[in-house]
């Protein structure tokens, strides 16, 4: 996690640091395959070269992105969570609690799908 220490330093309000450290570190925990980087000033995590999860911070949310396929496939559980999502990302408000059973959902998703790929992106 010494690799997101500056992100989270740069997080002004200590709860928004405080809950998206504890999502960086449950990601790391849950799947010490991937490998954690900074890419574009945000939190990634990929896998053999290839984007797994991003995450970015906001005034009143935590951004997660998936890509559009994880985003697409996973429309009906992110709306069930209560999350508003655009084709690209999904977002938690710091204020509601963080659904850790789709995040695992998602991230399984990724790392199944893009087993062969190799390059960073879906094309």
């Amino acid at each position: 996690m010494e690799v997101f220490e500056k992100y989270l330093a740069g997080i002004d309000n200590p709860d928004h640091r405080d809950r998206t450290e504890e999502i960086l570190a449950w990601v790391a925990n849950h799947f010490p395959n991937l490998e954690p980087q900074i890419k574009w000033n945000t939190p990634i995590f990929s896998v053999h070269g290839t984007f797994i999860i991003g995450f970015s911070t906001a005034k009143h949310h935590l951004s997660v992105s998936p890509e559009e396929a994880g985003i697409a496939h996973f429309a009906d559980d992110i709306a069930q969570a209560g999350y508003s999502a655009t084709k690209g990302l999904f977002r938690i408000p710091w204020n509601k609690p963080v659904n850790y059973e789709l995040l695992e959902k998602m991230i399984e998703y990724n790392i199944q799908d893009k087993a062969k790929y190799n390059n960073f992106w879906r094309k």
